[in-house]
Parts: C-alpha cells; sequence; structure tokens
C-alpha cells in the first residue's frame, strides 16, 4: 500500500446518542441497597414503567410492588409514560397503606426526579430510594416482576389485533387476578386472599 501511496479509509466514529442530559434535582440514596426481603407489608416498595406495543399504539405500566411478598399494591395502566402515570398510581398507594412509613425504590427516571413526585412523596410521608444510573439490578425485584407478567400475560398470547383500549382492560383482568388468585412460592403456594 506504501509503494501504490494508498491510504486506507477509517470513517469518523460517531458519536454514540445519549439522552441523558444531567441530573434533574438532588441524589437519592439507594436504601433499598439490593435487599428486596421484608418481614411486614408496606415498609419496603419498589416502582418502575414498562410498556406493550400493539399495532395502534404503546401501553404503559406503573406499579407499586411490595417487597414483602412480590405482589403489586396497586398499578395504573395508560397511553403515555407521562408524569399522571406515575402521580395517580402514588396517591393510590398512599389511600391503600395510609401513614405508615414506606421506602419506594424506584431508578433514576425522570418521573421520580420532578417536582410533582417529589411534592408527593413528602406530602405522604414516603420515603425515597434510588438505583445507581444505569443499574438495572439495584431494582431487579420489579424487572422480575415485569418479566413474569410478559412471559404469562403478554408473549403467551396473539395480541396483532387488539386495540390498546382493549388491552387495557385485559392487563387490569391480569393484574388484579396476579393479586388476588395466583399462587406464589414466597407465599407457601398460597395466594394472597
Amino acid at each position: 500500500m506504501r509503494e501504490e501511496n494508498l491510504i486506507v479509509y477509517i470513517p469518523k466514529s460517531k458519536k454514540k446518542y445519549s439522552s441523558y442530559e444531567g441530573e434533574i434535582s438532588q441524589e437519592v440514596p439507594n436504601i433499598i441497597n439490593r435487599n428486596f426481603n421484608y418481614t411486614k407489608p408496606y415498609e419496603k416498595t419498589l416502582t418502575d414503567n414498562t410498556e406493550f406495543i400493539l399495532f395502534d399504539g404503546k401501553v404503559y405500566l406503573s406499579p407499586l410492588i411490595d417487597c414483602y411478598n412480590g405482589l403489586p399494591i396497586t398499578w395504573t395502566i395508560g397511553k403515555s409514560p407521562n408524569s399522571n402515570l406515575t402521580n395517580t398510581m402514588l396517591e393510590q398507594a398512599k389511600i391503600i397503606i395510609g401513614n405508615q412509613r414506606t421506602i419506594i425504590h424506584s431508578d433514576r427516571g425522570f418521573h421520580y426526579r420532578i417536582p410533582s413526585w417529589i411534592e408527593r412523596m413528602d406530602k405522604y410521608g414516603f420515603v425515597r430510594s434510588m438505583s445507581k444510573k444505569g443499574c438495572s439490578a439495584d431494582n431487579s425485584m420489579c424487572e422480575g416482576f415485569f418479566g413474569t407478567i410478559k412471559n404469562e400475560f403478554f408473549y403467551s398470547k396473539d395480541w396483532s389485533k387488539t386495540k390498546c383500549d382493549e388491552f387495557i382492560i385485559e392487563l387490569n383482568k391480569y393484574l388484579n387476578w396476579f393479586k388476588n388468585k395466583r399462587i406464589k412460592l414466597r407465599l407457601f403456594n398460597l395466594s394472597s386472599i
């Protein structure tokens, strides 16, 4: 190549895309620290969002999972992953949990760092805990919940002709069954009721 004065063209690497724009609120400690076992209901809880892709759009689920039994305490379902989805779930949780001191662990998503979420957490007396940036293992019990419902409910059926509104109804039915009737090893092969 030197003899012929040939040069190899090496394209400049493009900068990898990142949506990260910096911290939008003060850092919160990871109180849960991957210790998902607890002896009493509502003391340690986990939250996150997941999406289901359908032919006419997406559906988003925002649950609150109890570390005591691995079951959802409450959830909201919507067509947009906005703050209303997570804030409404938190309002429902307050009604169920009451005044008990509860740790709510989340990832570092914007839903859990915006003023409306932080104000509600403070108002309700809930304690914030957050995963390290980009560390899904810190919230693995919640991720495991998503894996279970997607394997049992979503991937096992043909949703190709199901509209988002119909899917929301079916997902709600499934989550009610999951919470109230599905047996769990953690509950000695019993349901929660």
